[in-house]
């Protein structure tokens, strides 16, 4: 027998349901106020009704599936067995993580590269399974995660969720859109380049790149690939800090994890009276950004002052022996990148057939791993070596920064989100684009440095669309930035209180 405040049968219970915080629905599970039938049918009719002008959850299975595992996770609480906070929540993985049951396509395999099924799930996939979610499809990517647009052959593009009409993001678009429209309560993304933030920012939530090893990564290498990173994405810091603790923790299959903290403190909130912000802001001038951004951004800097942590402005990176500040970065950047993610295409860039159904970001990757950053010579070990070894300068470089500063801020994305069919942006406000995500260079930063970075809502232009400013944290301070966005959510008038308006007509 149900005892749920919010029922089934009528579209002001379901419309409730699915406006729950996750902590809230999953307190009202456990407490007997709603099934997980009522849930799952709740959200099930709220995808069908919102999905198709956004296309964020893809590879949906069917109801009658789904509603028999509602119920017998409903039979399990009945007697007496919760798997955890996440017992009966729908949810959908990133189509570039393993869910066992799908495809992983990573918005690339189609046709004559069709794929079976995953037999087993991602590491942090698994963790979520075993805190009791029930997997309803996957969110759409970009092809490969390449480029914070999301969009593929597989299951075409995902539409913002404020404008249909613009950029999700990526390559967490399909998770970031699906979490702001209250179809999943919360997600799972990951981040290389700014893929949990970037998408975050242009759909007005919250987005937690960890530090490096916090959420384990297995697979073919597992002391190399120190760019993408899995973790959460959320409405609410509560919810971002649930999530990251269950995707959390050392794995053996992934040697360069780390340790879990443990249980979150019972409250994110702290006194950050004399904590000290640096505002990076645009490089100095260094990095072009679409008007209006700064601006934004600017203005939202006051919900800092309003917690008591003075701004500074700090016009550059810092430089220290063996890094040049600004002028190192992108060049070390592309070295690092077509290292990393080149590498990792080259097996279908081999072969003439999956090398031209490849779309020209990926070819561009390995054809930079191959002929090198300067056209010249391919990235060999020394290069990569000389690289890694700047990228310690650069790391050291901020550690002095960070003696004098708390956090680090910037913008979380240099342009609003642009048209839809675009490609990306070929230029910024006169600045001519050098590559397909050169207008994402403030988010390599983080990703080079490995650490934390949460991106907070930073308000709308005149147009409507969101934007964000991401924060820096040191080395495994991830709980600082919790507790961080948890502040900026009570003083700050945006995030979760600024409804898309896609709801208002769907409701």
């Amino acid at each position: 027998m149900t005892t749920s405040n919010y029922p089934a049968s009528t579209a002001a219970g379901k419309s409730e349901i699915v406006e729950l915080d996750a902590a809230e629905l999953s307190a009202a599970i456990h407490d007997r106020r709603v099934s997980c039938v009522e849930v799952m049918t709740a959200y099930l009719d709220h995808i069908e009704a919102v999905n198709p002008s956004v296309n964020a959850i893809v590879a949906l299975r069917p109801r009658e599936e789904l509603m028999r595992e509602a119920a017998a996770k409903d039979k399990l609480l009945a007697d007496g067995h919760d798997m955890g906070w996440m017992h009966g929540f729908p949810q959908a993985i990133k189509d570039t993580a393993d869910a066992a049951g799908f495809k992983t396509t990573r918005g690339f395999f189609r046709g004559e590269f069709d794929i079976p099924v995953a037999q087993s799930d991602s590491i942090h996939v698994a963790r979520m399974r075993a805190a009791g979610s029930i997997f309803v499809g996957k969110t759409n990517v970009p092809e490969f995660g390449l480029g914070s647009h999301t969009y593929n052959e597989v299951y075409g593009a995902t539409r913002n969720s404020y404008d249909q009409e613009r950029s999700a993001g990526g390559s967490s678009g399909g998770a970031a859109v699906a979490v702001a429209l209250r179809m999943l309560p919360v997600a799972d993304g990951s981040d290389f380049m700014g893929s949990l933030r970037n998408p975050a920012a242009w759909n007005n939530i919250l987005g937690l790149r960890p530090s490096f090893g916090r959420v384990p990564m297995a697979g073919t290498d597992v002391f190399v690939q120190q760019g993408g990173i899995a973790g959460p994405l959320a409405r609410t810091a509560t919810d971002l800090a649930l999530l990251l603790r269950t995707m959390s923790g050392y794995d053996p299959s992934a040697p360069l994890s780390i340790e879990s903290e443990g249980a979150l403190p019972s409250s994110l909130d702290r006194d950050f009276a004399g904590t000290r912000v640096a505002w990076m802001g645009d490089l100095g001038g260094y990095l072009p950004m679409e008007p209006g951004v700064l601006d934004l951004c600017t203005t939202a800097l006051t919900t800092f002052e309003s917690l008591g942590m003075p701004v500074e402005s700090v016009p550059g990176l810092p430089k220290s022996h063996g890094f040049n500040g600004n002028d190192d970065l992108w060049p070390l950047w592309l070295t690092i990148r077509h290292w990393w993610a080149g590498a990792q295409l080259y097996p279908l860039y081999q072969y003439p057939v999956t090398a031209a159904a490849l779309k020209p970001e990926a070819r561009y990757e390995v054809e930079g791993l191959i002929h090198g950053v300067d056209g010249r010579a391919p990235i060999g070990a020394l290069q990569a070596f000389e690289a890694s070894v700047k990228r310690t300068a650069m790391y050291n470089a901020f550690l002095t920064l960070f003696d004098s500063y708390d956090f680090i801020a910037l913008p979380s994305v240099q342009v609003f989100p642009f048209d839809v069919d675009m490609d990306w942006p070929a230029t910024i406000n006169g600045t001519t684009m050098s590559s397909y995500h050169r207008w994402m260079e403030v988010s390599t930063i983080a990703t080079l440095l490995g650490v934390p970075a949460v991106s907070l809502p930073a308000g709308f232009d005149a147009a409507g669309l969101p934007m964000g400013i991401q924060v820096l944290a040191r080395s495994h301070a991830d709980l600082d930035l919790l507790q961080l966005a948890h502040g900026w959510g009570q003083r700050s008038p945006w995030g979760a209180a600024v409804r898309p308006p896609l709801l208002r007509q769907t409701h």
